[in-house]
């Protein structure tokens, strides 16, 4: 290729992968003179506004007033809302009080009903729930007001559900499917969520069984901007992510589509998930999911959606939706092969391919992915060591990474130009292209293996065969026609570069860096004639190092972008000992004033093993999202904090179980109990406020122990609306005498009268996902000292008896 051709098609690729992602999502935000029978964003967004002026998580002052706001809303609409609350304990363990608001539109002649769903409980303890999951509920309420608005009766009966509890354990969700009636009358679920402020809303299926009428359904809706493929949703399902909608497929067998944004994850669940920070475009975005979807599944047959054929999908800004059958797999797979062994026979025919040659361009292209991989392996490594702060953010993206992600991306284009002009210089690019090709095959095959999601990843293969051939055939082929079989690469791939650092940290920025050692292989038909490759290289490393540049100034906190730190006073009221303790590695000037680290006693207290508690509790503390320890702990005063009541109340031996009840009942304004046990290998079962915990029942059809997960860590976590006393019954072995430990937490560490704790400065916010800006009490106690104090009380009665 001339320079002309060259910077022409470098500009077409750029070009591409430009319209890659800005026709990913509407940019047009509908007003507030939208017509009523349309959604409009801004509507949507005065919603999030009033659910989101305070943190409303359930127990929280503000809870009851996002509940009521939410209530007339639907009122408002014609509706008739009601509350369906009581007691939950989901399968994670966790006991809440949740209050679901539901309301139904009835259909002419409903199949099933069609359940739109997001939760209205912001995390605790200091998130405004802007996005998560604000925006879901702002989205349903607008929408529904638009359908209603058009005058039509639908077929099917829609039921609005917002639940209550979801951050807690799902358990808003738990208790609706557990508890009421409307739930045999649901034929799928719409859910919408939040794990980030902004970007693209992903539609993300769930089901039991297969897809292709799922999918087929969701064609037929015509959704203006599908986001959505099937290796995404093959991920979803190997992560720890369940939302509401899991509990419906669980428990229910009902299907269902999740429809979420990631982009920004720094503000999820943190005091900056504000409105200010909701991306309207993000939220336009669920408005041009749900209407179309609504519209048709308030018509469509949903007894009829259950499959026995699973589809392969994916998006592309061409063509909206391509799907088709797992059933195509091994044909497309063959196909491929067939054209790859053509290719060889096709070259060799024309004289144009040399052995030599092609096992070299092999040899430089793994080199390159070697290269590429180690280097930015270890440059994030370094990058944490050079800003230790980094890792405060639990999220695993930071501030200023999409700034990592783009340097990271250019590296690796400029290593790929680098080492291509060193080590090709006179080879056919023909001989060279074999290399990326057979690579990408092999990932088609592994694909089809292992991750069927992923087996779209063919048409990489496919597209670079055309080039191939083209190449064999053609001395000098024309450059559109190769910028035009490099279109269905970019569209494909380029969209997980981005997006696997947000969704999974940047921890794997470098698995960012060989997907694009990846694309420039199956580009090179393109950049293999590129004669200044090293030119090219030594400015892509120039634009890196000023990336990185501006990323360091970007690297610090702002009052925009706060530094998330935590403080919790632990009394210990066993040893009448009290402790200031904090998760952060990384002290600042808040945390220094009461966290001295060379007076740190963290470590002894995580590893306690007081012959009255759990050694085991003690070593994770708290539960937390990831599984944190304190980092630092100091010597604090004793506060005259009363820890809570426990009052055993049965304790007898039936059989082969020992049965024991107890009542547990705060003597303070708390948020939260954990309850732990050492005796967790001869537990049996647990109910809680009377709800039985002993089964749970799967998708198979098989039932297994509820707190399969939950027990290796703690026994059960209470999380309290009104105070409300924790009533437990137990069974043990017979020969079991429990020992218990028991945390209570109360989240005004910063509000109490015992403390004078000064306010964070304003480039500071509370850690997320952790207890934090709480007052903790410590309080262990075992069957065998209530059996002790039972004779002796026992003894005295009699004694009482005889002397009267």
């Amino acid at each position: 290729m001339q320079k002309a051709s060259s910077s022409l098609t470098f500009v077409l690729i750029f070009a591409a992968i430009f319209y890659t992602f800005y026709t990913s999502k509407s940019h047009d935000i509908s007003n507030l003179e939208t017509p009523d029978q349309e959604f409009s964003t801004l509507r949507a967004l005065e919603h999030v506004k009033n659910i989101a002026k305070e943190p409303h998580y359930l127990g929280s002052p503000a809870h009851e007033d996002t509940k009521e706001y939410i209530f007339n809303e639907l009122k408002k609409m014609g509706l008739t809302p009601e509350i369906h609350k009581g007691t939950s304990v989901s399968k994670t363990g966790r006991v809440t009080y949740p209050q679901n608001i539901i309301a139904k539109i009835k259909g002419s002649n409903t199949t099933k009903s069609l359940l739109v769903m997001s939760h209205y409980d912001s995390s605790p303890h200091s998130s405004y729930g802007a996005s998560d999951a604000g925006s879901g509920v702002a989205t349903i309420l607008e929408g529904v007001r638009a359908y209603l608005a058009t005058n039509k009766t639908p077929k099917n009966d829609i039921i609005i559900c917002i639940t209550d509890g979801e951050e807690l354990g799902l358990n808003g969700a738990d208790f609706f499917v557990k508890t009421h009636p409307w739930v045999k009358e649901v034929g799928l679920v719409l859910n919408f969520e939040a794990r980030g402020s902004g970007g693209n809303s992903y539609m993300l299926l769930e089901t039991n069984g297969k897809n292709a009428k799922m999918i087929d359904e969701f064609a037929k809706a015509d959704v203006a901007y599908p986001t959505t493929n099937s290796l995404a949703y093959s991920i979803y399902k190997m992560l720890p992510n369940d939302t509401d909608l899991t509990v419906f497929r669980e428990q229910a067998d009902i299907d269902g589509f999740n429809f979420a944004f990631i982009d920004d994850h720094f503000d999820y669940h943190t005091a900056n998930d504000i409105w200010q920070n909701l991306d309207l475009e993000t939220l336009q975005h669920q408005g041009n999911y749900l209407m179309p979807l609504l519209f048709h599944f308030s018509q469509a047959d949903l007894n009829n959606l259950k499959s026995d054929e699973d589809y392969i999908y994916f998006n592309t800004p061409v063509i909206s939706l391509i799907k088709y059958p797992f059933s195509w797999i091994s044909i497309l797979l063959i196909a491929a092969g067939l054209l790859f062994v053509g290719a060889l026979f096709f070259g060799k025919i024309k004289h144009k391919l040399n052995f030599k040659e092609v096992v070299k361009g092999i040899g430089v292209f793994v080199m390159t992915l070697l290269i590429v991989g180690i280097l930015t392996f270890g440059l994030w490594k370094l990058l944490q060591v050079i800003y230790p702060h980094y890792k405060e953010i639990q999220h695993g993206f930071t501030y200023n990474g999409y700034l990592y992600i783009t340097a990271f991306v250019v590296l690796a284009i400029a290593i790929c130009f680098k080492v291509y002009a060193k080590f090709t210089k006179n080879e056919n690019i023909e001989n060279l292209f074999i290399g990326p090709i057979l690579i990408w095959l092999i990932i088609a095959i592994l694909s089809a293996v292992y991750l069927k999601g992923a087996s779209y990843f063919i048409f990489v293969v496919f597209f670079g065969l055309f080039s191939l051939y083209v190449l064999i055939q053609q001395k000098k082929p024309k450059p559109l026609l190769m910028v035009i079989f490099a279109l269905p690469t970019i569209f494909i791939v380029s969209p997980f570069i981005a997006s696997f650092p947000v969704a999974l940290g940047l921890k794997i920025l470098f698995v960012s860096a060989i997907l694009t050692v990846l694309v420039f292989g199956a580009l090179l038909s393109i950049f293999g004639f590129y004669k200044r490759k090293n030119m090219l290289g030594n400015t892509g490393i120039i634009i890196t190092i000023l990336i990185l540049v501006i990323a360091h100034f970007k690297s610090g906190f702002t009052e925009e972008r706060q530094k998330p730190n935590s403080l919790v006073y632990i009394l210990d009221t066993d040893q009448n000992k009290a402790i200031w303790a904090t998760y952060d590695k990384v002290l600042d000037s808040w945390t220094k004033n009461y966290i001295n680290p060379e007076e740190d006693i963290a470590e002894s207290y995580n590893n306690s093993d007081s012959k009255s508690t759990s050694k085991k509790a003690f070593s994770f503390t708290l539960q937390s999202k990831y599984g944190k320890m304190f980092k630092y702990a100091n010597q604090a005063p004793i506060k005259n904090i009363n820890p809570p009541k426990v009052d055993i109340n049965y304790d007898t031996i039936i059989g082969n179980y020992r049965h024991i009840d107890l009542c547990i009942t705060p003597l303070r304004d708390v948020q939260r109990i954990d309850l732990y046990t050492e005796t967790l290998f001869n537990f049996k079962n647990l109910k809680a406020n009377g709800i039985s915990t002993k089964d749970f029942i799967h998708k198979d059809g098989k039932t297994y122990n509820a707190f399969t997960k939950r027990w290796s860590q703690n026994l059960t976590t209470h999380l309290l609306s009104n105070n409300e006393p924790l009533e437990l019954q137990m069974q043990f072995h017979k020969d079991s005498l429990p020992k218990f430990l028991m945390y209570e937490s109360s989240y005004d560490l910063l509000k109490s009268k015992y403390f004078s704790i000064p306010k964070r400065e304003k480039d500071m916010m509370p850690k997320p996902f952790i207890v934090n800006d709480a007052i903790i009490t410590k309080k262990s106690f075992a069957i065998e000292k209530y059996i002790e104090k039972k004779k002796i009380d026992t003894l005295t009665t009699v004694e009482n008896n005889t002397a009267i």
